[in-house]
Parts: structure tokens; C-alpha cells; sequence
């Protein structure tokens, strides 16, 4: 308790050392810092260091509803079927009529899971009718609706073709359609989380659909080494072994540039998920080039590289729930923001 009083005359009975700090010199660690008059003497501030809560202990932003196991699932889908439809297009081209079909048949299979994972999540069917009543461009829920809508059908035309030799002309044409809007399927749904306000997730906005990309080209590299003949993998081989190392390293770029949120991708499931997604990826890209030979080898690359490409969705999306969760995810790069363009002080990372 203290002793001192405030006089007409001043303060009285002090006690020295006692003044409390503000401003100028309190470093990070609650010090000051040495200054050139007292060199390595510091002192304590009398202001804690902050700690960043909300009221009633609740999350500054609305953390996001979605189920991990259908909107995780509808992100890794919706990326193996845009890939494969784009492979499967390159196949007809070359003659390779095996991997051909095992493409279209992935992609059919692959968009029709992820149309139900997102109808699923949403609860019910007329909700993903009410989202096509309007088309807006700046939306990429909007967009991704649209797409959606058309390429299933391009891509189950061209399995149906593909698997029962009717109507050959019709199925070249929607071989080619969900060929072309392939790259945007795979593309959008990282746009789509990186367009919200979950930190781990809008940090990465400049890689995020990049990373999406280069994990659809992985499954879909995966999908070819793991059902194709032997004699036809060599381009899955190589989107495969290309995209998985593309991914590795561009995340760990969006990590870097991303600030304090990348701290959500090492916790919890995220931290999990993104270190069995790293083992599955490089192995699987390690299997494929080095077991070129063997059959076995060939088909656990392909089993990895889709694992590894699955885990990676999972991986973000648990990190958007925890940064979404946890206020100094909010906080502090706000007020970063602010004091890189001479506003606030930066608070120290809580």
C-alpha cells in the first residue's frame, strides 16, 4: 500500500522508484529499454501487459458455422473434380483412353460428393436453389454456386459418354466444357475463404487460391497413379510430383507472409492435419519419381499425394476456427496495421 500524499505543496513521502511508466522506452518485455545515460537499467511499468478478450469471453468475429467434415470435404472435391476434368481432356487429346476414363469418372464422382457435402451442410436442397436466384461477380459463394452448377453436369455427360459409348459427339463437348471450367472449380472455394473475415484465412488471400490450385493439381496427379494403367501415368506423374511440391512450398509462403494468424496453423487439429498432410505430399511425390518402375510404388504415391492433398483442407480449415476463436488474431494485427501507417503503438503479441 502506498504511503505517499498529495499536499498543496506536492507529493510527500514517495517512495523513489515508485513513478509509474508510460510511453516512451517500455519495451515488449515490459522494461525499458538501456538508454545511453543508464546503460542496462531498466525498470517495471506499473501497466500489465495486455491481454486481448471480448465481452462475456466471446469471439470478437462470428466463427464459422460449417461443418469440418462437409465444407473440408467440399473444398478437396470440388478440387479433384476440376483437376481431373482438365486431365481427362488432355488425355483424350494424346490417345491415353484409360486415364481418360478414370479421369471422368473421378471428376463425376468427385463434383457429385461435393455437391451433396455442400447441400448437406446447408441443410436443405432449396437453400442452394436460393443462392441461384442471383448472380453476383464480386461474390465468390455466388460465383462458386454457378459454377458448380454447371460443370457437375458437363462432367457426368462426360463420364456417361466416356463409360457407355452414347453419344460420342455430346460427350467430346462436355468433356471440353468441364475441361474449361475445371481451373475455376478447383480455384474458387480458396477465394471463397479468403474473401471472409477468419484471420488465418483472409491473411493468406494473395496465396490462398494458388494453394487450392496447386492441392487440386496433387489429387488429381494422385487419382491418375492411383487407378490408371501403368503404360498411361506419366502426365499424372507429373502433375502429381509438380503440384504436390507446389503446394508444400507456396504454403509455407503464405505462412511467412501472413503475420501472428500463421500461429493457428500450429495448433491443435490444424497442426495435426498440416503435418500429415506435409509426410503424405512429400512421400507421395518421393514414391512417384523414385518408383517409376513398380506398380505398388506408384499406386501409394497416387494414395499419398490424394491424402496429402485432402489433410491440407482439413488443415486450413481448423486453422480458421481457431484464429477465428481466439481474439489477438483480430487484435493485434489490427493495431499493426494502424502503427505501420502512424497510428496506435504496436501492442505486444499476447
Amino acid at each position: 500500500m502506498s504511503t505517499s500524499e498529495v499536499t498543496t505543496k506536492g507529493l510527500r513521502g514517495a517512495r523513489p522508484g515508485r513513478d509509474a511508466l508510460v510511453g516512451v522506452n517500455v519495451g515488449e518485455g515490459g522494461t525499458n529499454q538501456p538508454t545511453g545515460r543508464h546503460p542496462g537499467r531498466g525498470e517495471q511499468p506499473m501497466v500489465p501487459r495486455a491481454s486481448f478478450s471480448s465481452y462475456y469471453g466471446k469471439p470478437i468475429i462470428n466463427k464459422p458455422v460449417w461443418e469440418a467434415r462437409d465444407i473440408a470435404g467440399y473444398f478437396f472435391l470440388g478440387g479433384l473434380a476440376g483437376a481431373s476434368s482438365l486431365v481427362a481432356a488432355g488425355a483424350d487429346l494424346t490417345g491415353r483412353r484409360q486415364l481418360s476414363r478414370v479421369m471422368k469418372t473421378g471428376a463425376l464422382a468427385a463434383g457429385g460428393l461435393s455437391f451433396v457435402a455442400l447441400v448437406h451442410d446447408l441443410g436443405r436442397p432449396e437453400r442452394f436453389l436460393n443462392m441461384l436466384r442471383t448472380f453476383k461477380p464480386t461474390s465468390p459463394m455466388s460465383v462458386g454456386s454457378w459454377l458448380l452448377s454447371a460443370y457437375v453436369p458437363a462432367a457426368g455427360a462426360a463420364a456417361l459418354s466416356e463409360l457407355t459409348g452414347v453419344a460420342i459427339p455430346l460427350g467430346r463437348l462436355a468433356t471440353a466444357g468441364a475441361a474449361a471450367l475445371g481451373p475455376a472449380v478447383a480455384a474458387y472455394t480458396g477465394a471463397l475463404v479468403a474473401d471472409t473475415a477468419v484471420p488465418a484465412w483472409h491473411g493468406g488471400h494473395r496465396q490462398m487460391p494458388f494453394v487450392f490450385v496447386a492441392s487440386a493439381a496433387s489429387a488429381a496427379g494422385g487419382l491418375g497413379l492411383l487407378a490408371a494403367p501403368a503404360g498411361e501415368v506419366a502426365p499424372a506423374r507429373l502433375l502429381g510430383t509438380v503440384g504436390g511440391a507446389v503446394e508444400v512450398a507456396l504454403e509455407q509462403v503464405m505462412e511467412r507472409r501472413m503475420g501472428l494468424p500463421a500461429q493457428a496453423y500450429h495448433e491443435g487439429k490444424a497442426k495435426t492435419y498440416g503435418r500429415l498432410a506435409r509426410a503424405a505430399t512429400l512421400g507421395g511425390i518421393g514414391l512417384g519419381v523414385l518408383g517409376r518402375k513398380s506398380r505398388l510404388a506408384t499406386r501409394l504415391a497416387g494414395a499419398g499425394l490424394l491424402l496429402g492433398s485432402a489433410l491440407t483442407r482439413f488443415a486450413i480449415f481448423e486453422a480458421g476456427i481457431v484464429s477465428a476463436e481466439d481474439p489477438k488474431y483480430t487484435v493485434v494485427p489490427q493495431r499493426e496495421r494502424l502503427a505501420a501507417q502512424g497510428g496506435v503503438p504496436t501492442p505486444a503479441r499476447g
